[in-house]
Parts: C-alpha cells; structure tokens; sequence
C-alpha cells in the first residue's frame, strides 16, 4: 500500500523518530497500554502536492479556536493506540492531519483514518501557543516515567522548584541538559480544558511540566529533544531513590556548584 511518506525523507524521517522515541518510552516502562501521547509539527516538510490531496475524514471540531495553527500539519499518536505498535507500524497506529482554514477543525489526510489521541485539543493549544511566542519548538510528549510520577505522591516536592533543584543537583549534566528544570502542576482531570491551560502558562518558564500523580509533558525542537530532557530528569530520580535505598540522604552538589555550571555551560539562569 502506498504511504505518504514514499518518496519524503524529511517527512519519513520525522515519522521515523517518533517510532523510535514510541519504541524507548515503551521499553523502560513509561507507555502502559495506550499511555502517553506524542504531537509534532510536520508543516515544514509538506509538499504542494500534499496540501492538494483531499481528506479521508470529514473535518472534526478541535474544541477550540487556535489562529497560529491555520494550514498547518501535525502527525499523531492515535487514540487508544499503544506506543509499542506505533514504534513498529507508525502509520497504522497515528495519522497526519490538517488544520482548516477556520482554525477550529482538523481533518485526517493520511495514511489511514486512525483517530488522533483524545488529548489533541491540549496538544494542539499548546502548539498554538509556542508559534506565538515564536518559538522553535515542533514537538510534544507526555509520558508517565515511574519514578517522576512516584516522586510527585510526597507534598514536599510539589513546592515550586523542589524537585528542580533536587534534580539539578543529582548529577551535573541534568543541569546542562534541562536548564529551566520541572515545573509542577497540581493534580487536574486528565484531558481537561484546566490541565491544558495551566501546562501552557507553565511552559513559560518550564520545558518539562510535571502533572501530578500523572506524567510529564515535554516541549522540544524535536520529538527526540523533549524524549531527552524527560530522560535525564528520571534519570536523575533514579539516582536519589538509589542513594536512599543505600540508606542516606544523598548529599547532592551545592548552589555554588549549580551556578559553576550554569557560568561555564552558559545555561539560563
């Protein structure tokens, strides 16, 4: 069968990655089921002979009005659609859409009519948002990493900037590699209009967003950069629950230390 992606590398290798990042969100435990959802921003790789081709759905309302996304395409993980499939089979397991011209519908354009995830108003607002503020950010991930999640179940960590500094000072090249650190929002209904707005004025300041007792939400260039600062955040909890169960407080490096790093690296402050 053809797809559209024969004879588009760009597009066949943005497609491609977001297999690959489905395949290592799934294999270190973070996709149960159909968990997580992945959106990026494809627009730059479609050809006129794309914008020409007909949709293989009706337009379906997004739930809201986003005028930055007007003629834009973005591919999808599809709803109830699990990430070990789609990192094998990402066509038939997450679809390419368009977004009209009223900027209040999408419609399915390829390879098949598998719905997007039901969280896509929530992806879609805050694509919205980083083309508006001129961003260079295309790609969203939210995933459920064990021990993040495990992490946000004590209060004390959920105080603004905690657990990003907890974090930061596990290991030096979380700093380097997530320099605005997590931001924490409290516990919201999963897909809700509240959820939505409130990771949206937290990726002011924040790359990765952490929903209590739910997952993160990460914003990158690239599905494999938001993959990344996701990575080297629970990979720095792995290290504290380490050091606890040995039975210590981990000392962790000093404010001193941070900031060192922040000079040399040329990090935000």
């Amino acid at each position: 069968m053809k797809s559209i992606l024969d004879n588009r590398p760009g597009l066949a290798a943005e497609v491609g990655q977001v297999a690959e990042v489905a395949g290592y969100l799934w294999q270190k435990g973070w996709a149960e089921r159909n968990g997580g959802n992945i959106t990026v921003n494809i627009t730059e790789h479609i050809d006129d002979e794309i914008r020409q081709m007909p949709a293989i759905t009706e337009p379906r309302p997004i739930g809201a009005v986003l005028p930055n996304l007007k003629g834009c395409y973005f591919y999808c993980k599809g709803t109830n659609r699990r990430m070990r499939d789609l990192a094998r089979w990402p066509m038939d397991n997450g679809s390419i859409i368009r977004i009209t011209d009223d900027c209040a519908h999408y419609e399915i354009v390829a390879d098949k009519p598998v719905a997007p995830t039901s969280e896509l108003p929530s992806h879609l607002s805050v694509h919205n948002y980083l083309i508006g503020k001129g961003s260079p950010y295309k790609a969203s991930v939210h995933t459920h990493p064990i021990e993040l999640v495990a992490l946000t179940h004590s209060p004390k960590y959920l105080e603004k900037d905690v657990a990003t500094n907890l974090l930061w000072s596990m290991i030096p090249e979380t700093k380097a590699f997530c320099p605005r650190g997590l931001g924490i929002i409290p516990y919201k209904m999963p897909s809700s209009v509240d959820l939505a707005e409130a990771t949206i004025r937290e990726l002011d300041d924040y790359d990765v967003v952490m929903w209590e007792k739910h997952g993160v939400f990460a914003v990158d260039t690239d599905v494999m950069a938001a993959f990344d600062q996701i990575d080297v955040l629970n990979k720095s909890c792995l290290i504290y629950i380490a050091a606890r169960n040995m039975g210590f407080e981990p000392e962790g490096m000093t404010q001193e230390q941070m900031h060192e790093m922040t000079v040399a690296f040329n990090l935000p402050k």
